[in-house]
């Protein structure tokens, strides 16, 4: 069995392809995989865009979905959050990983003394710095582009105090010495999906070999949180989170929608059978601006 594994060529991202391919090997040790190195729009451009400095997310997927369509290979390997709510129709999530930590994590420098900089915290996510201002409005919530090394890179020389990424993405890279704090989700709500890995397929494949790094709750989770995103039409300069948890047979829902004009914060929770995963969020987004 000869398996081609289209993803970025990042650190991370290959980082995230070892541990779905390294599944995959636990099953079928005869297998055949090759890892295929693509690099997306979004990795070649690291200007600032228009209305988010931090980029679309289909800038990130759209080499890889090519690759996809013209059968150079089997699935991609993304980070769940970074595929945008709507997807090519014949080019599916066949498969999601068990769920890492979706929490967000602080990474403060390395120098004992960053000056005027202590006041700069950045992140790459417009989300994340909505949220942030609340939890820090004595500092100054900067954005910030490029992969993981190479903003903490920028960190540790001083360009700012602090730095908010994903928690899983820091621990897939074994860096979790880095991080001075965890945000609850209550604190700082998730983008949707995060901490899940999503295999990128074809409609109508066999991808059998996926069952066994296919989990189900992080399915659901997915699905509630992503179509709560989808009912609000939001893209990735929308300021979305979402957060699915699974309980005796139920599914938690909590959405956030933040309005940048106005700056208030839309929040909710809602709950339903797990088999009602896919009409929860778009349930949670209809009442999201009565809450």
């Amino acid at each position: 069995m000869k398996i081609k594994i289209g993803t970025r060529s990042s650190p991370l991202a290959l980082a995230q392809t070892k541990i779905i391919s390294d599944g995959i090997l636990k099953f079928y040790p005869d297998a055949e995989i090759s890892i295929i190195k693509i690099k997306t729009s979004g990795d070649k451009n690291m200007a600032p865009f228009s209305s988010d400095p931090q980029g679309i997310k289909g800038m990130f997927t759209l080499e890889l979905e090519k690759a996809l369509l013209n059968h150079e290979i089997d699935f991609a390997v993304h980070s769940l959050k970074d595929l945008p709510a709507n997807i090519n129709k014949n080019l599916p999530v066949v498969a999601y990983s068990k769920r890492a930590d979706p929490r967000d994590a602080l990474v403060t420098s390395r120098r004992e003394e960053v000056g005027s900089r202590k006041f700069f915290i950045g992140s790459s996510s417009l989300r994340r710095r909505l949220q942030l201002e609340k939890i820090f409005p004595e500092k100054k919530i900067i954005p910030v582009r490029g992969n993981i090394n190479t903003r903490l890179k920028r960190l540790d020389d001083g360009e700012f105090y602090g730095l908010v990424l994903a928690a899983a993405g820091l621990e897939r890279l074994g860096l979790t010495d880095r991080i001075k704090k965890f945000f609850s989700v209550d604190e700082i709500l998730p983008a949707p999906g995060q901490g899940i890995l999503a295999c990128q397929g074809r409609a109508g494949e066999d991808y059998f070999y996926l069952d066994c790094v296919n989990d189900k709750d992080s399915k659901f989770c997915a699905i509630a949180e992503r179509n709560f995103a989808r009912a609000l039409n939001a893209g990735c300069n929308v300021p979305v989170g979402a957060y699915a948890r699974i309980e005796g047979g139920k599914i938690f829902l909590t959405g956030l929608y933040i309005d940048e004009k106005s700056g208030k914060f839309y929040k909710n929770i809602l709950s339903d059978d797990i088999k009602n995963a896919d009409i929860l969020g778009i349930n949670l987004a209809e009442g999201i601006f009565q809450s």
